[in-house]
């Protein structure tokens, strides 16, 4: 589907009516494809427009008052999100694409608000108020007010300009000192300060920040893994711990929304061939993990905790990076596309909202996603001209695959069957070792989806809790996990197959069937494992080209209420009827998901007909699948009708 059918299958609103045509008509001047190009170019104006009014709705105007004056106010949370240097680039970008005056004003102000209250002597703003907060997140302000300045410096008057060039200049001092290496801290620091020294080197004249960044450069060459070239290192204490079973730390969503972007942008400018066709290799890999719709499958992530269905809380979007790299892959041009359409539908009254049931189970959003996101679309429609076409003719990977595609580094089995599309995971790498595991393992289905019905199973955290509490909602109501398990309770412990690192599963593939066999065991968040009932047992996820049949098992004696739990994910207006003891529907906009049982299923009472989980952001239908008494298995059928 070329763009011009885009214009048509996205239900786009048109240019909004404060862009003047001729700007855009000019900007594409000398390009590929110019009536392709109007139709997605249109698009994602139309959503950073969207999001720039968004913020400017919640920006505070009190000039008499410099401790809130230029403040933005998050309606999710009411935290004091302070990384509003990043909102100035495309609130510049809106003011000259717009020549309206309200957007400069919302940027300057912003920028003004946070050397007021969060910029400090070492050239640093921090994370928070608190002076002594984290302020590592320089690194990305910086790269902000760079793109401003080097893309529109001409808004501001020569006072200024001078003034923010050399805050610039004291930002940088503080990233290249606070940054040495790649690996002193999470790897998204170190990759990222390699395009902020570049750039700034270049746009201010200063040499040593160039040199520095190509030698990180080529050292950032030793982050990707075998064999499949993903990005490691979002792990603690070091960047290279490998886990019991000598897994990486990987986590997809801020690869794929932050450090490939910077690394991309820096190869891009740099020329560097060996550096490009690495990445080349990596953001092929990491595109295997995005869902047909758009959506990014970080369940089984070591950064999960922050995963949104779009991509990951505080990072910028994927757009960059596969937008620049899509003359080598044209499915990069149709992730870009696809992923913005998502980020549309995932946006209500200006702001990006943090997952795709947010406000039908009335969650209200964080401002963090929306001005972070905000810069990778100011950055798309700043260096249009430069880009490759982008259309959506080539698919996704994951629309045209096949039967099993393995990555061994995650140990973690994609299916492909039929209209079916599935993750496994028994990945044991923990982001916090000494914390409780958040992710998705223990040979658990860690997403379904159906071409025909989208999304149909997402994991959550087994336990959701605030690791970074300035980038994390709080949980509305009572916490049920959405990852599929098997689960008992023993003296008032809970115990369940999503704690157990030690997980395993093998593959069989034929013409009919793609079969996949885990082991696991029942612990609990202590890792240990369940006493006086079963605690082994079998997981198997039969694919067949109509429908998935999952059946749990186990040769021990069952002594105590075991289940299979089955959260759906539907949205409440769907309607969710139990025809018998054995057979649920649940009627979808595009098809009716049926599921049978062998045994009784039971769909728990939850508030407003569903549960929600902060991680990715949707509504489900809990269902319990109760191991009866003297029986040892129970299966259930799933199947589009």
């Amino acid at each position: 589907m070329k763009r011009r059918d885009f214009l048509q299958s996205s239900a786009l609103l048109g240019v909004g009516l404060s862009l003047p045509f001729s700007t855009v008509l000019s900007s594409c001047a000398g390009g590929h494809g110019q009536s392709k190009e109007l139709n997605f170019k249109d698009f994602s104006f139309n959503l950073l427009k969207k999001w720039c009014d968004g913020m400017i709705n919640v920006q505070v105007d009190k000039p008499e008052d410099p401790t809130v004056h230029g403040l933005m106010e998050c309606p999710g949370d009411g935290i004091i999100h302070a990384r509003l240097q990043d909102a100035v680039y495309p609130m510049f970008y809106m003011a000259k694409a717009t020549g309206d005056k309200k957007y400069l004003k919302a940027g300057i102000n912003a920028f003004e608000w946070a050397e007021a209250n969060v910029s400090r002597p070492d050239g640093s703003w921090t994370n928070a108020l608190n002076p002594k907060s984290w302020n590592g997140t320089t690194v990305f302000g910086a790269i902000a007010l760079a793109e401003t300045l080097k893309h529109h410096s001409d808004l501001l008057d020569k006072k200024t300009k001078k003034r923010w060039s050399n805050r610039l200049r004291e930002a940088t001092g503080f990233i290249y000192k606070k940054f040495p290496k790649i690996d002193t801290t999470n790897v998204n620091y170190g990759g990222t300060n390699i395009y902020a020294l570049y750039l700034i080197g270049d746009l201010l004249g200063e040499p040593r920040y160039t040199e520095k960044s190509k030698v990180l450069a080529n050292e950032i060459k030793g982050y990707f893994t075998t064999p499949n070239r993903l990005l490691l290192g979002e792990i603690k204490p070091s960047a290279h711990k490998l886990s019991v079973k000598g897994l990486p730390g990987v986590d997809l969503g801020y690869n794929v929304e932050e450090t490939l972007n910077s690394l991309v942008l820096y190869a891009h400018e740099t020329k560097d061939e060996e550096l490009l066709d690495l990445l080349h290799k990596s953001l092929n890999s990491h595109l295997e993990f995005m869902m047909p719709d758009g959506g990014w499958d970080n369940s089984w992530g070591t950064r999960m905790f922050k995963w949104t269905y779009w991509g990951s809380r505080t990072c910028d979007g994927c757009q960059p990076a596969f937008s620049v790299m899509a003359d080598r892959n044209p499915a990069f041009g149709t992730a870009v596309i696809r992923n913005t359409e998502l980020l549309d539908r995932c946006t209500d009254d200006g702001l990006l909202h943090g997952g795709m049931h947010y406000v039908s189970h009335g969650i209200k959003p964080c401002l963090h996603h929306t001005f972070t996101h905000a810069k990778s679309l100011a950055y798309l429609l700043d260096n249009w001209k430069h880009l490759p076409d982008l259309d959506t003719e080539t698919p996704l990977p994951r629309v045209a695959a096949e039967g099993v595609n393995y990555f061994e580094e995650l140990d973690t089995v994609l299916v492909s069957r039929g209209n079916w599309r599935a993750t496994i995971t028994a990945y044991d790498a923990e982001y916090y070792h000494k914390k409780d595991l958040r992710q998705a393992t223990g040979a658990s289905l860690s997403a379904l989806y159906h071409n025909q019905i989208g999304l149909v199973c997402a994991a959550s955290l087994a336990v959701y809790r605030k690791m970074e509490p300035l980038n994390q909602q709080d949980a509305p109501g009572k916490d049920i996990a959405l990852t599929p398990r098997i689960e008992t309770n023993v003296d008032g412990n809970w115990y369940t197959n999503l704690f157990d690192l030690e997980a395993s599963f093998n593959t069989k593939k034929d013409d009919y069937l793609v079969a996949v066999e885990g082991t696991a065991q029942l612990k609990n968040e202590a890792r240990e494992k369940v006493k006086g009932t079963a605690g082994n047992f079998n997981i198997n996820y039969q694919f067949e080209t109509d429908y998935l049949k999952i059946i749990a098992h186990t040769d021990q004696k069952i002594k105590e209420k075991t289940a299979f739990v089955l959260p759906i994910v539907s949205p409440n207006n769907e309607e969710v009827k139990q025809l018998d003891a054995n057979t649920i529907t649940i009627h979808k906009t595009d098809g009716i998901l049926k599921l049978t049982s062998n045994v009784s299923m039971k769909i728990r009472t939850t508030e407003k007909k569903r549960t929600f989980n902060m991680v990715p952001g949707v509504e489900a239908v809990p269902i319990d699948i109760f191991f009866e008494k003297n029986q040892k298995s129970v299966e259930v059928k799933l199947e589009v009708v």
